[in-house]
């Protein structure tokens, strides 16, 4: 049985980590290179790092401070924001990212991913999709960093991305995102049941056991969490020591 992954994600803004609710209501959460250096020492699978306003603000990732990031952790790093080009993805890769993230980027111009897969390979890129439920109960893609409704379902979506290449899905529901309710478990199962790469739930983690419950009942290959790590909620190492004693294989 493979092993399940949990990913701490830093969201940057203004070179800073942040964290809000339902993709609003940002709050300051802490110094991104000192809160990397410590999920990589608590144990942490991975790293994701997220340049949340680089797209709206059309502009480039921040490789400096990627590179700074990079210098402290031993882990799997997974960088996105702002991200267009191969050439784009070259610079992150020199600056220490193991992975790139592409979202709105990828949904304007789709080839970017079967670009993206053949230059680096699949398992170097993770398509990230921000999805809201609406009142059809149906869930629909959100671009610029959840701003922009579009018509296409996510799973349609995450389907064609990865028939273009695409090796893993970071899914983020923006309806759990923040409130700590638990994780969106029927679009995350529906993505981890009929899609042959791994799907990274994201969005709603409040307790251990919504950890639990994403692995077992929705077959996620990772969860993803933010604010529980930054404001010390929930410690990585205890988490996973408790995963361990529900039979859920981790890395500890």
């Amino acid at each position: 049985m493979l092993t399940k992954r949990i990913i701490p994600c830093l969201d940057i803004k203004d070179g800073r980590t942040v964290k809000g609710t339902n993709f609003i209501n940002l709050r300051d959460a802490g110094d991104p290179v000192e809160l990397g250096a410590l999920y990589a020492n608590e144990g942490a699978d991975e790293l994701v790092f997220l340049d949340i306003t680089a797209t709206v603000e059309k502009r480039k990732t921040l490789s400096e401070l990627v590179n700074k990031i990079a210098h402290h952790v031993n882990i799997p790093f997974t960088v996105g924001g702002g991200i267009s080009s191969v050439e784009d993805v070259y610079v992150l890769l020199n600056n220490g990212a193991d992975k790139i993230s592409v979202n709105t980027s990828a949904f304007k111009n789709p080839q970017l991913i079967n670009n993206l897969a053949k230059e680096f390979g699949s398992q170097c890129v993770v398509l990230a999709i921000d999805s809201k439920k609406e009142d059809d109960k149906e869930w629909y893609v959100y671009l610029n960093g959840g701003r922009t409704k579009t018509s296409k379902k996510c799973f349609d979506w995450a389907k064609e991305a990865v028939d273009r290449g695409a090796g893993e899905i970071l899914l983020t529901s923006m309806n759990h995102d923040g409130t700590k309710n638990g994780f969106a478990i029927e679009i995350t199962k529906l993505l981890s049941q009929n899609l042959p790469v791994p799907i990274i739930a994201s969005g709603g983690a409040g307790n251990m056991a919504h950890f639990v419950e994403v692995f077992e009942k929705a077959s996620a290959d990772a969860a993803l969490a933010a604010s529980i790590f930054h404001f010390k909620e929930i410690p990585i190492p205890g988490l996973k020591q408790y995963l361990a004693t529900k039979n859920i294989s981790v890395r500890l």
